[in-house]
């Protein structure tokens, strides 16, 4: 059997459903209207029973019911289909197939978060630019590739720009998102094609309107898609000759040498500016995924656009703010002052009996149903919103596979918990403007064992609005919808300068980067923000361009002597004139001191070298990250280079990407898993999954190589029966050790 490494797209995606009973839910109303225009068709999303058949149903509406029209199924978020009615008929339905059924409710549209992430990052700002084939800088002429679910290319802000492609899902050459007849609906390469480059003369313009999209569909219905299928589409993609190539996708392997970013590294090699996601399992540090561990591309983070953030206190006197994270495809919250509070339990149906909910504010606790369940169930027992709260530490996200009229949040379990002390006192609800701020799903690095900073940039990737299927628009976040940010930014700079390369066109973005900061005005970190917010308009206009834009001067041990670690830059004059360079020494800090380069004149058009060290005494520095930013001055430009180094083994996860399955031999099985930095020891120690009690070690190994490892066991090894264990994987490096839980199934 073959080992595939699965790639997802980065956005939040939404839970599955689980049995309720039969409702109707009728957006903005409490009740059911008394008055109602029944001649009105209104679209209703029918959900079935875990064992009723979806085609059957629909099959029988359409022969014996002719003025209704069945519209779409479903069949990974859950089970059912959406359809076209009146309110009369949709009782009608209810009252005969109504043991079929496990709810009903009324499908809304909304306005959308935000539509200023474009004109934020100065797209607008450079449309009065002339290329040098005298074209206004719209993306004119620059091939956009993008690796993703395939677009909608009939959406009408998308056909215009739509010039081919590829679907390596079904290999044939219609990369059309999947419509929902063999596998749900998707809409995410469409949203991304719509950042890059949507050209709707009035709804929607994309970062570069007027750019050529090139579709290849490698993520199938489900959002997944093979390392096998993504490198084909990366390899597809150097012969047809784009220019830029968007992937806003990957996994949880943050290695350098992962087969996908190795490709990425390959496809800049043949003259590609390569972008790509970093991932959404921030906040913490090493969670940047492959292909956002490649070397060469422009990996991306997401910040915060212009946003009217809602957020709460619990109780009277509190000055405690509570984030709401807005779940996906739900109403914007909109409550203002004190708000009642009720709790319901897990907010299923019988949690919401005895409870006087009618004009007050749901809080629930995450889990056993989904959160569509939740706010179903809140809104018809009269709830104006709900509040979910995590049920382990951490930040939730979530969404609906349809908009729902009903404002729905998330906290962590720490905010739900403070809530509960405070239900006789209720919650006050506050508003505050926020720009530039890093999301917390955003992925931060450093990449193991090169010790890389990753991300390269941040972008716009939070409630961003963009083309979906079917000639509509939705608001999503995550790093994929800030990567494409990047790609139409890239596609600009290659219309404007038509002969740089990608390193130079991947420093214009990062020299004139916005550094960010955080709440209390410190400057974000570079493994966390890169050279910071992309800024269109400034990166037009460089001065001066330095390659490598961010340095990393690798691993120091305490027991070394003082050591010198020297890097060399590049510094490219791109102006008609002579430019002054002048570095400046980070901030005073112990044991690190620096030799820069001094003054110096660089001719117009052309380009010198210069070399920087770091003299670094490791015995007085602490283990684990160290970086910060030097600021170089061309003329009136100042930018600003990201640096970082390590000492000893920092605290990254010493092993990830476990996979367990048959092998291809008749009684064997193989496995694999991740070492970015080799191991001391590895092993799968199996548990009783009712008792916790220990069993046997699977496998136990010393000395193991740094990369992927794989190993074969024979049925005769696993010395187990037959069974589903509950395992603990395991590796030790240098002292520290990381471990995980998974479940093993072991069959006769």
């Amino acid at each position: 059997m073959k080992v595939i490494q699965f790639l997802i797209i980065l956005f939040f995606v939404m839970p599955t459903i689980s049995s309720a009973k039969v409702n109707v839910v009728y957006p903005n109303i409490p009740n059911p209207p008394k008055k109602i225009d029944d001649t009105k068709l209104k679209t209703f999303i029918v959900l079935m029973n875990e064992n009723d058949a979806t085609e059957a149903l629909t099959k029988l509406i359409k022969e014996k019911h002719k003025s209704i029209k069945v519209r779409k199924t479903y069949s990974t978020v859950f089970d059912g289909f959406s359809i076209a009615s009146t309110y009369k008929d949709i009782e009608r339905i209810k009252q005969l197939y109504g043991e079929k059924i496990k709810a009903v409710y009324e499908s809304s549209t909304y306005k959308q978060t935000i539509d200023e992430s474009v004109p934020y990052i100065g797209s607008d700002a450079v449309r009065h630019i002339l290329s040098p084939d005298n074209e206004h800088l719209t993306g004119y002429g620059i091939k956009v590739g993008i690796i993703d679910t395939g677009i909608d290319y009939s959406h009408p802000d998308l056909h215009r720009n739509y010039a081919g492609g590829f679907d390596f899902v079904d290999q044939d050459n219609d990369p059309m998102e999947s419509k929902g007849v063999h596998g749900p609906l998707t809409m995410h390469g469409t949203h991304v094609a719509g950042i890059i480059a949507a050209n709707g003369s009035q709804r929607h313009q994309g970062v570069a309107p007027e750019a050529e999209i090139i579709a290849y569909r490698t993520l199938g219905p489900d959002g997944y898609g093979s390392s096998e299928q993504v490198i084909a589409a990366i390899e597809q993609a150097i012969k047809d000759k784009v220019d830029v190539l968007n992937l806003s996708l990957g996994n949880t392997i943050n290695g350098p040498d992962w087969p996908t970013s190795l490709a990425l590294d390959k496809a800049v090699d043949h003259g590609i500016i390569a972008i790509t996601s970093s991932g959404n399992s921030g906040p913490n540090a090493w969670t940047v995924g492959s292909p956002g561990t490649s070397t060469k591309a422009i990996v991306v983070g997401a910040s915060t656009p212009p946003l009217n953030i809602p957020y709460i206190t619990a109780g009277l006197n509190s000055k405690q703010p509570i984030d709401l994270q807005p779940i996906m495809n739900a109403a914007d919250w909109t409550l203002r002052g004190t708000q009642q509070v009720v709790f319901a339990g897990l907010g299923k149906k019988e949690d919401y009996t005895d409870k006087q909910l009618r004009g007050k504010v749901a809080l629930v606790e995450r889990g056993e149903i989904s959160f569509l369940e939740k706010a179903m169930h809140a809104k018809e027992a009269g709830a104006k919103a709900i509040i979910v709260y995590n049920n382990v530490a951490g930040e939730l996200a979530g969404g609906f596979e349809v908009p729902i009229d009903f404002p729905a949040v998330t906290v962590t379990q720490e905010a739900g918990q403070q809530i509960m002390q405070y239900l006789s006192q209720g919650i006050t609800c506050h508003f505050k403007k926020i720009e530039d701020t890093l999301a917390l799903f955003s992925s931060r690095g450093p990449v193991t064992h090169t010790w890389a900073i990753k991300p390269d940039v941040l972008a716009p990737g939070v409630s961003i609005n963009s083309t979906v299927p079917e000639r509509k628009y939705m608001s999503m976040q995550g790093t994929s919808m800030a990567a494409p940010h990047v790609a139409g930014a890239a596609a600009l700079l290659k219309q404007a300068h038509p002969n740089w390369n990608p390193h130079q066109i991947k420093a214009a973005l990062m020299n004139t980067a916005k550094l960010l900061v955080d709440e209390n005005g410190n400057v974000l970190k570079p493994h966390e923000q890169g050279a910071g917010r992309i800024q269109i308009n400034e990166a037009i206009h460089t001065k001066a361009l330095i390659y490598p834009s961010s340095l990393t001067f690798g691993m120091f041990h305490h027991k070394a002597p003082r050591t010198q670690s020297k890097l060399t830059v590049t510094i490219e004059n791109v102006t008609n004139q002579p430019i002054k360079i002048s570095f400046n020494e980070p901030e005073n800090q112990p044991a690190i001191h620096w030799k820069l380069p001094i003054a110096n004149h660089i001719p117009a058009k052309s380009k010198k070298q210069f070399t920087i060290t770091a003299d670094v005494t490791p015995s007085q520095l602490g283990d684990g990250i160290h970086a910060g930013y030097i600021a170089v001055e061309a003329e009136s430009q100042l930018i600003h280079l990201p640096y970082q180094f390590v000492v000893e083994e920092p605290d990254y996860p010493r092993v990830m990407g476990f996979q367990f399955q048959q092998g291809m031999e008749p009684a064997t099985y193989e496995y694999e898993m991740y070492l970015p930095r080799g191991a001391d020891e590895i092993g799968i120690a199996l548990f009783n999954p009712e008792t916790s009690h220990f069993v046997a070690f699977l496998d136990y190994a010393t000395e193991v190589p740094r990369g992927l490892f794989k190993k074969q066991l024979s049925s005769k090894e696993l010395k187990v029966p037959a069974g589903v264990y509950q395992s603990l994987i395991f590796a030790k490096k240098a002292g520290k050790q990381d471990a995980f839980e998974t479940y093993i199934e072991i069959v006769d």
